[in-house]
């Protein structure tokens, strides 16, 4: 079964919009990755200013290859944005934590009738 990796970020309400625009803008940029199966980025709707990033992945190892390589590379300056050379914006997010789950049961809607 899958892995499923969720990035708990804390965003104050003010850089809500800079997220969302950020990750609209690497739209893409993941879905290529071997072994990558899934993505959704959770908007909070009341009562937290924490933001999900749900990835699902065929196996631990899918998922720390892509770490290791196309989203180090992104978030050393290779995913372009910033104006002057070597200069990276101010992230949008004050907090990050990862979940790590295995996927042990699932389900789909149910199809024919």
């Amino acid at each position: 079964m899958s892995i499923v990796k969720i990035n708990v970020l804390t965003v104050p309400a003010e850089q809500r919009e800079v997220l969302e625009q950020r990750f609209a803008s690497r739209a893409g940029a993941v879905e290529g990755s071997d072994g990558f199966e899934w993505f959704e980025l959770l908007r909070p709707v009341e009562g937290t200013d924490q933001y999900l990033v749900y990835t699902r992945w065929r196996s631990e190892e899918d998922f720390q290859a892509w770490m290791e390589g196309p989203m180090k590379a992104a978030h050393q300056g290779g995913g372009g944005g910033a104006a002057g050379a070597g200069e990276r914006p101010k992230p949008a997010a004050s907090a990050s934590t990862v979940w790590s789950f295995e996927v042990v049961q699932q389900a789909g809607p149910k199809t024919g009738a």
